[in-house]
């Protein structure tokens, strides 16, 4: 049977936890280049994966080696911050238009991006716990699913305001460095583990 209650404290402590998180700052990027649709599409999509593979692994999550997932993690967001900084052609100011980014790869984008970022994450380790102290995983599940939603919304539509006050270059340097300092934090906590 459903808990609205335990949905709620779900949802609670799992937007606490995603609110700082890269989340965030991958859906403000996504969302200034792209049709703000497509992106919550694949970003929504990825965390429903996330949410199923957490409630059903339970807390064997808890059991995958933190230091290789960190060190993947550091690598991915390395290689992030150089595809921000080295990209070719990317002098234009405008948001691309959606009939120049399918459904699908925009949607494919952020479904990737969010599938690799959040694999062992905090709030996927949470929620396996939540699931298995709860023993309710329709509510552990629904209330998880729509925190990282939220959070992951604010991001997006964060991302096409502030593209209206603030350059895409400019974006895109402060993107990166984040991404940088995520990458040797990571990698940090890789080595140090």
């Amino acid at each position: 049977m459903f808990s609205f209650t335990i949905a709620a404290v779900v949802f609670g402590v799992v937007f606490l936890a995603e609110l700082p998180d890269k989340t965030a700052l991958a859906g403000l990027m996504l969302g200034t280049r792209y049709r703000a649709s497509y992106v919550f599409a694949g970003v929504a999509a990825a965390f429903l994966v996330h949410v199923a593979l957490a409630i059903a692994a339970g807390s064997v999550l808890t059991l995958l080696p933190h230091r290789v997932v960190q060190g993947v993690v550091g690598v991915l967001f390395l290689a992030g911050a150089a595809v921000l900084l080295f990209r070719k052609g990317d002098e234009e100011e405008e948001v691309k238009k959606p009939a120049d980014q399918s459904f699908w790869k925009v949607s494919g984008a952020g479904f990737m991006m969010i599938l690799v970022a959040e694999f062992g994450d905090l709030t996927q380790i949470m929620t396996a716990n939540l699931a298995a102290r709860y023993d309710d995983p329709l509510s552990v599940g629904v209330g998880a699913v729509l925190a990282l939603w939220a959070v992951a919304g604010l991001g997006i539509l964060g991302g096409r305001t502030l593209m209206k006050y603030v350059p895409l270059t400019l974006i895109t340097k402060i993107a990166a460095a984040v991404m940088l300092l995520l990458a040797g934090f990571s990698l940090y906590e890789a080595i140090t583990g």
